[in-house]
């Protein structure tokens, strides 16, 4: 196959596909007598298994040492399950921050109450115009303790 159909089969970008190959994570496929590259369901395979990965958030430097494990069947392949920890390990990092900038924003949120009538003396900017000044807002108030 030809690589605009190995894109569309596994959704991924041409640049993308040409990109992995540049770096070594897709074996160079065979050329055709025109010179196009002939794309075989390795690739295809391979291709799939990058992509799940990425899906995963996984970098390009830890698939490349996946792909090596799986290059090599039969071999002991202790760094694959440390590899996927040090994964769950920045996922979890994440989920805290994450976690910790919707508690952020909801108490910037809860200032909204704070308008006069015509909405001209919004909390929400107030706040948001104090923390640029360098002044304590409620958003970040908690930080402080």
């Amino acid at each position: 196959m030809r690589i605009k159909e190995l894109a569309e089969a596994t959704g991924v970008d041409v640049d993308t596909i040409r990109y992995y190959e540049k770096q070594g994570l897709l074996p160079e496929p065979a050329r055709q007598d025109n010179g196009y590259r002939d794309y075989a369901s390795t690739h295809l395979e391979r291709l799939a298994f990058i992509r799940h990965c990425r899906a995963l958030e996984m970098p390009l430097a830890d698939i490349r040492r996946l792909l090596g494990a799986l290059d090599a069947p039969g071999e002991p392949h202790p760094d694959v399950d440390r590899l996927v920890q040090e994964q769950i390990d920045k996922v979890r990092a994440r989920l805290k921050s994450m976690r910790a900038l919707e508690k952020q924003l909801l108490l910037l949120k809860a200032s909204c109450g704070r308008c006069d009538d015509e909405g001209t003396d919004c909390g929400i900017l107030k706040e948001l115009v104090a923390a640029a000044h360098g002044e304590a807002c409620a958003c970040h108030a908690h930080l402080a303790h």
